[in-house]
């Protein structure tokens, strides 16, 4: 069984940045990915890296302000958001494998 806890969502005016957090406990082997969910709309993905660390991939419209990264341990993934913008107001989410964390709420205002 994996669990996941992810943190650091709050609210932050346009153009600042935040720091998602997800702390994974378990068996924790396999890709890590964000994804987010905006009030009316789908779940998509945000962000991935691969399990080696080798590989990381993001939506077109956070390329070059967000970044994905994972401590050596593997067990927490983090997502430095920069340049935010009012669209990027969303519930994150950290996913592994089928296992999903709680979310985090990030808002960005205007």
């Amino acid at each position: 069984q994996v669990q996941l806890v992810e943190s650091g969502g709050g609210l932050v005016q346009a153009g600042g940045s935040l720091r998602l957090s997800c702390a994974a406990s378990g068996r924790t082997v396999g890709n890590y990915y964000w994804y987010r969910q905006a009030p009316g709309k789908e779940r998509e993905f945000v962000a991935g890296i691969s399990w080696s660390g080798n590989s990381t991939y993001y939506l077109d419209s956070v390329k070059g302000r967000f970044t994905i990264s994972r401590d050596n341990a593997k067990t927490t993934v983090y997502l430095q958001m920069n340049s935010l913008k009012s669209e990027d107001t969303a519930i994150y989410y950290c996913n592994i494998n089928e296992y999903w964390g709680q979310g985090t709420q990030v808002t960005v205002s205007s």
